[in-house]
């Protein structure tokens, strides 16, 4: 039996309906659907799914990006044409197996025992012989043979003889129900899981997404789902020690709350067996559940691949997260002026800085990690000194091509080492941008220095930059800090060019005294951004991609353009650079004064931190904020992510599965076989001859390799010994 692609004709009197039932039933229809879904699943694999609209802003550009939100690309698995798609092949599909059922079980019964013994001639493997038997001897060892074979026949008597019609594999028809069947169960029960059923409720019940801020307890009803809700899987969060019994569902437009019929409390949370790079393989929830109907209490461990089921619910650990650990948090401005103090902040909490003269900020503290291992092997190709941004043998410019950059680059070795708690926390103003921020609370060794780092990031999807702070001798980074300070601070600037001068001035010439007083002052002013004559050409980059910022380096580098002949700027940059490293010594020990500390005295050791100082200083004025917060101390409260599932279509779609599995075998490795045997007395035998002849063919859905040998050994075993009277033809 061939499928035919036409549609179903259901013989009604509407002409639109049976042209709506025929499009829909036809082989055409689903092959069309089937393929918008592959090219819609593609566009969902290539193009991330729900991430932040402003991450898609900067992937596609304002037009696009909201061109493509309105189609639903960016959740391509949960839009409602997506569902709709899936909703019409699953029709489609079905009344593809109600208009070919019929005709599979109609040929399934037939053995088509009616054909003419003239037709058999006509097939590509047949056979004939005479045998020297009576034609009811022949039919009793032929109808012996196909029993043992497992050949199921059909016998037909005619006046002129007897038609056997034997038939083998008659279950690969079913493999087409079976498989067409699978792909409906399997939908279904994609669909049941989905977020339809969810969505068929809010439209019903007028429930509405969430997107706004405060206590779950105080989210309104119409925002929440009931208990009894069949289908869903949302994502419950639970701190050590705390209960919860409100999972959070994640929709295109906000969340819906989905309240549950028990209650979880998390006693203990272990992540256990670390791996070298610091990473968990197992996560262990020691959880117990109240039943809010019968308050009834079960102990449950929870672990990955290990779920809890409860009232039709699984519980799986999904992942952890923090739990509201509690920060000791240190403010460190960056200008003059201002004065360090101790901040305390909750994870997941916020709190807002007041700044005399200037707009208040929000500090809202997101992560705290505990433990961060970094590969330490190979550490030569981390550089904090300058000869490591690229100054020493190549020029001041070429130094500035690189600016925040990796805190550590990975080695093709491992020395995979824990180096210390860090927090990360977001700047917020109070237009709502935000600016994340992911600081190191210890330091830690890069190159054989000790050295702080403070990440920065505008966007979620980039990396961190790291702004490299040297620590001083005493492990810590206020003398960076000092000398941050001090470059806002004229008086200093000044009191430090003059002892520069003095000290650098050769004592026979001591008329170079002011010219070297002149010149420092201009470099401290050019590098703490003061020099009023000192403005970016453009808005965003400036010359030679050096991006326009004022201060540091930076602004010594467009002095240098617009004043020194490009033939001599390699050697005037070397010279600067003494002077200024030099300059920003003494600017160091002005302030040390000022603020009644011993003057340091330089040495090897001064001069390697300077030269980290001076490129760390300068890398300081790409740091987006005026301030930077030093993590003191902490108390960690560590919470289990849980993702709950109540699936009535899992058991679906595992019936779909095995159902198709079977179905692909059937279809795939059982052959259908029809053989038809003619029995008739020889035409031409004489009234005291017992002469019978045989005419054998076989047919097969599927010709395979082995099909002529199995006909051969068939033949053989019908007309056995038959020699030269037997006429035959085989492929």
């Amino acid at each position: 039996m061939s499928i035919s692609t036409s549609g179903y004709d259901i013989g009604s009197n509407s002409r639109l309906l049976r042209e709506v039932i025929e499009l829909l039933s036809s082989m055409r229809f689903a092959i069309a659907l089937l393929t918008i879904i592959c090219v819609a699943s593609v566009i969902g694999t290539v193009i991330l799914q729900n991430e932040p609209f402003n991450n898609y802003v900067n992937q596609f550009g304002p037009f696009w990006a909201e061109v493509f939100n309105a189609i639903g690309l960016f959740s391509v698995y949960g839009a409602w044409w997506y569902m709709l798609m899936l909703a019409f092949l699953v029709v489609s599909t079905s009344l593809c197996i109600v208009r070919t059922t019929p005709k599979i079980v109609a040929e399934f019964k037939s053995y088509k025992e009616d054909i003419r013994e003239q037709s058999l001639l006509a097939f590509r493997h047949k056979a004939r012989g005479t045998l020297a038997e009576g034609r009811e001897a022949v039919f009793e060892r032929v109808a012996g043979l196909l029993t043992a074979a497992g050949w199921k026949a059909k016998v037909q008597t005619r006046p002129n003889g007897m038609m056997i019609a034997a038939r083998k594999g008659a279950s690969n028809r079913l493999g087409y129900l079976a498989t067409h069947g699978a792909i409906v169960l399997i939908f279904v029960g994609g669909l049941l899981d989905s977020t339809v059923p969810i969505r068929v409720q809010m439209f019903f019940q007028d429930k509405e997404p969430f997107f706004g801020s405060g206590l779950i307890t105080e989210v309104p009803a119409q925002h929440r789902l009931s208990p009894l809700n069949p289908s869903f899987r949302a994502n419950l969060l639970v701190p050590e020690g705390g209960v919860q019994g409100t999972a959070v569902l994640l929709m295109d437009d906000g969340v819906v709350l989905q309240d549950l019929p028990f209650v979880v409390e998390l006693t203990h949370f272990t992540r256990v067996q670390h791996e070298a790079t610091g990473g968990s393989t197992l996560y262990r929830s020691e959880i117990v559940i109240h039943d809010r109907d019968t308050g009834a209490r079960r102990e449950a461990v929870v672990e990955v691949n290990h779920p809890v089921y409860h009232r039709g619910v699984m519980i799986y650990q999904a992942s952890f997260d923090d739990g509201g650990s509690r920060l000791q948090m240190r403010v460190q401005p960056l200008q003059a002026g201002a004065n360090t103090f101790d901040l305390e902040g909750v994870v997941g909490g916020h709190t807002i800085l007041e700044r005399p003269g200037s707009e208040p900020m929000r500090v809202e503290f997101s992560g705290l990690r505990v433990m961060n291992v970094s590969n330490f092997a190979a550490a030569s190709g981390v550089t904090a000194a300058p000869n490591g941004n690229g100054t020493a043998g190549g020029g001041l410019l070429k130094s500035l091509q690189s600016h925040l950059g990796s805190g550590a680059h990975l080695a093709t070795a491992t020395d995979m080492r824990n180096v210390g708690p860090s927090v990360t926390y977001m700047i917020r103003d109070t237009s709502g941008q935000a600016i994340e921020f992911h600081n190191y609370m210890l330091p830690f060794e890069l190159d054989g220095h000790q050295v702080f780092l403070a990440g920065v990031r505008h966007d979620p999807n980039e990396d961190f930059r790291y702004l490299r702070i040297p620590a001083d001798a005493q492990g810590s980074m206020e003398t960076w800090l000092q000398m941050r300070r001090a470059l806002d601070d004229p008086a200093l600037r000044e009191r430090a060019a003059r002892r520069y001068a003095i000290a650098a001035s050769p004592h026979d010439r001591p008329e170079m005294t002011e010219q070297l007083r002149i010149s420092s002052l201009r470099l401290l002013t050019l590098f703490a951004g003061q020099d009023a004559a000192d403005r970016p050409v453009a808005v965003g980059e400036g010359a030679n991609g050096i991006p326009a910022v004022v201060g540091g380096l930076v602004s010594i580098a467009r002095f240098l353009e617009t004043t020194v002949p490009p033939e001599d700027r390699e050697r005037v940059s070397e010279v600067l650079l003494r002077i200024l490293s030099g300059s920003l010594f003494e600017l160091l020990n002005a302030s040390r004064e000022a603020a009644g500390q011993a003057v340091l005295q330089p040495d090897v050791e001064k001069q390697a931190f300077m030269s980290r100082a001076v490129m760390s200083l300068s890398d300081s004025f790409f740091y987006p904020a005026p301030l930077l917060l030093q993590m003191t101390d902490f108390t960690q409260v560590e919470a289990s992510v849980f993702q709950l599932a109540r699936a009535p279509g899992k058991s679906i779609v595992y019936l779909g599965c095995a159902l198709l599995t079977l179905g692909i075998i059937l279809m795939f490795y059982v052959r259908e076989r029809r053989l038809w045997i003619w029995i008739e007395a020889d035409p031409g035998q004489t009234t005291s001859d017992q002469k019978t002849r045989i005419t054998a063919a076989l047919s097969t859905t599927r010709r395979t390799l082995d099909l002529d040998s199995e006909f051969d050994a068939l033949r053989r075993q019908l007309l056995p010994d038959t020699g030269p009277t037997v006429k035959e033809t085989t492929a």
